[in-house]
């Protein structure tokens, strides 16, 4: 498995650009799956290029919830590929660009290895992928509480970290992962350092995870 981050608050890599939001192309079970699509879609596509990927190499996107620094390259990301399946936690409303459309309301499986929590509290998905290591929960911005997502993806496996947004979340929350990268609107970064410094992955667009 592999996790690039392409759109967040801070760059791993200078030659990016920063904007709010959360974007990161997930490689696993031979699909490439862009989780998210950030805030701005001229940020995004520009961060693509930078890291050498190419619309059309795209399988897959995900949709953590609605809110607009996750959705804001969508449509122009269609422009460029408009044979995305998207995966997305209720109907979309302006819908009329995306040829391939699924609804994920229930925790479930999309591919060999790879899940959805479903749309937890009425308000959001995390992707959930099978590794040697335990399932790694990718999250948009983790409005639900950590506590539910976590249960949430427990049930396909040992969850062995957690990738994206913690939002507001208590650190102790994170206690029992072995991997955590905490990024974009994340509120105890420096507490989730001091507490786990072995476990911590600093993100920041370009950053790249392999497990």
């Amino acid at each position: 498995m592999k996790v690039t981050i392409v759109y967040d608050n801070t760059v791993f890599k200078k030659n990016l650009q920063p904007d709010w939001g959360f974007s990161a192309l997930v490689e696993s079970a031979g699909r490439r799956i862009l989780f998210d699509t950030g805030a701005n879609d001229f940020v995004l596509l520009y961060n693509m290029e930078k890291l050498g990927i190419a619309p059309e190499s795209i399988d897959d996107v995900f949709i953590s919830h609605f809110h607009f620094d996750h959705t804001g390259g969508l449509s122009s990301l269609l422009e460029k590929n408009n044979s995305l399946k998207v995966w997305i936690p209720r109907p979309l409303q302006d819908a009329d660009n995306i040829n391939i459309s699924i609804e994920v309301s229930k925790s479930g499986r999309l591919y060999d290895g790879i899940y959805s929590t479903g749309e937890l509290e009425g308000i959001e998905q995390s992707l959930c992928v099978e590794t040697e290591k335990g399932i790694i929960v990718i999250a948009g911005c983790s409005h639900p509480s950590l506590e539910h997502i976590l249960s949430a993806a427990s049930g396909f496996g040992k969850v062995y970290g957690i990738i994206g947004g913690l939002h507001a979340n208590r650190p102790e929350a994170l206690k029992n992962l072995d991997l955590i990268c905490a990024t974009h609107c994340t509120q105890f970064y420096q507490e989730i350092k001091a507490l786990f410094p072995d476990k911590y992955i600093e993100g920041g667009a370009g950053q790249v995870i392999e497990i």
